[in-house]
Order: C-alpha cells, then structure tokens, then sequence
C-alpha cells in the first residue's frame, strides 16, 4: 500500500475516534491544579477558551467529544491508588480516561461553554448522588423476616411507584422531584419527563433508575422523603402536586402541604415567594397495592 494511501487511512482512523475533555469548570478547581510544575496553564479564562477552541476543532474534523468534570481531590486519590505521579501529564491523560469508562460525562453538542457547564455539574451531582444512595441500599442487608434483600426490595418498590406516577401524570412536561433522609444528608434527585407531539412519552431508563436509587433509600431505611411533580402545558397554568413518603407508602399531600413543600428552599427553610400561574393541587390515586416482599416489615 502506497504511503499516501497510508496517511489517509490514519485520518480516516483519526476522525473516527471518540475523545473526552476533562474540564476544571471553576477557579478554585483550577488554582489547585496549578501547584503541579506539569501543568501549564496560569490563567483560568485563558485556559477556557482554549477549550472551547480546542472543541470547535475537532467539531470540524468530524470528531466526537464528550466533557468530563476534573475534580483535582478526586484526581489525587485516583493517582494514589494507581501508584501515579499526580505532577504528571500521562497521569492526567489516564484519570479523564477513567472518567470517560465510569463518570457522568455529556456530548459537545456545540454550545458554548457557559451554557454546558452548568449540565456537566448537574450530571455529575446526580451520579455522585446514585451512588451514594446505590451504597446505602447495598449495605442495608436482608429482612429478619422473610430473608429477602431489602435494597434490592425497595429499589424495586421505588420503580414501581415512579412508573406509577408517571403513568398518571397525563399529557404535558413534568418535572419530579424526590428526597429521602438519610444519616449524613438529604438525598435530592429529580427527572424530566417530555412528551412528543403524539403525546407519547419518552422515558430514559438510566435516569429513571438513579431517581428511582433515591427514593428507595428512604423506603429501605423508612426515613422521611418525598415525591413532588410539576406539569407543564401550554396554555393553562402549570400543576403541582406531591406525595410523602411513608414507610414504603406515598402518602398524598393536601394542596396547602404540597404549597409548603414547593414554596421553602431546602437549604435554608426560608419561604419562597409562590410563582404566578400555578395551581397547586391534590395528585391522582396511585391505585391499591400491597407491600412488597422483603419490606422490612
């Protein structure tokens, strides 16, 4: 084979490969970086736009990218427990390939950076979130009773209940959030859920497994948590209504309880002033059920 025939081989090989961006999304993340020699970048601005730079770039050959977030703790443990030099290029190049195989990444989709870094931190909050509560359940053991794996129990109570909702919600844009206490934090996930012009939703499964995690924390250890949900359609206002999580029940929220769950910042407990166009309002029946098998009764 002819050398140029070679050469375009390799750029025809080169615009097929996948590549992945681990991105210090904020100052302080960034200063930490710079106290290794290896790294070269001194400005944080500057190092932005290069990236953006760098994307468009590929974007143009033909490349796919995904973006990754480099947390430098994280970063320091991972080259701990390898056995890397963390003051070292390779060793930085071999962490954002363990966060394409195993962290929340997103596609470059052509936004500016501004507008995907906010999604990138969202997706990695949730999956920090999923595992967290998949580490919960885990340990949580099997039933005194009746020798069934409660996690596993209650993550599939929790689905059961999630679909349910779902199935219930009728036509529009809905916005669920859930929560459950747990022993260093309160857990908060939340799913959107869209549908086409046919009126058929789309559900994507992985993320309803991650909310569904959350909400079995709080059935398996019978902690408080909830479920709210937002409708959205165009035209009328928009409806809110939600459900308290009781033992491996949801138990509905009166429209003056689902106006305070709504209307108080989380963090701080503070009331939120409503929002004009909303009604706030009792939610559909969930229908009869028993508890399921392995519930620690």
């Amino acid at each position: 084979m002819a050398y140029t025939e070679l050469a375009r081989m390799q750029q025809l090989l080169h615009r097929e490969m996948a590549g992945t961006i681990a991105l210090l999304t904020d100052e302080e993340d960034f200063t930490a970086m710079r106290s290794y020699r290896s790294f070269a970048f001194d400005d944080h601005h500057a190092y932005l736009q290069q990236i953006e730079t760098l994307l468009h770039a590929l974007t143009s050959e033909g490349r796919h990218t995904s973006l990754a977030l480099f947390d430098p703790a994280e970063y320091e443990d991972f080259c701990t427990r390898a056995g890397l030099d963390p003051d070292a290029q390779a060793s930085r190049g071999r962490f954002t390939a363990e966060l394409a195989a195993t962290g929340a990444t997103i596609a470059y989709d052509g936004r500016p950076l501004a507008q995907l870094v906010p999604d990138l931190v969202t997706a990695a909050l949730r999956q920090a979130t999923w595992q967290y509560a998949t580490t919960l359940l885990a340990g949580i053991g099997t039933c005194a009773t009746c020798g069934e794996d409660i996690g596993w129990s209650s993550f599939t109570r929790a689905c059961d209940l999630v679909l349910r909702v779902l199935d219930r919600a009728g036509p529009g844009t809905h916005h669920l959030v859930c929560s459950a206490a747990t022993p260093a934090d309160t857990l908060l996930s939340a799913l959107d859920v869209a549908d086409d012009e046919h009126g058929r939703a789309h559900l994507d499964e992985s993320a309803i497994r991650a909310f569904a995690t959350v909400l079995a924390t709080g059935i398996a250890s019978r902690t408080t948590g909830g479920l709210v949900v937002r409708t959205i359609r165009p035209g009328v206002p928009d409806r809110v209504y939600g459900w308290r999580l009781e033992s491996w029940q949801l138990r509905p929220l009166t429209e003056a309880e689902v106006f305070d769950a709504y209307c108080t910042d989380v963090e701080s407990g503070d009331l939120v002033p409503p929002e004009s166009g909303v009604d706030y309002v009792l939610p559909p029946d969930l229908g009869p059920d028993e508890p399921p098998a392995g519930h620690p009764h």
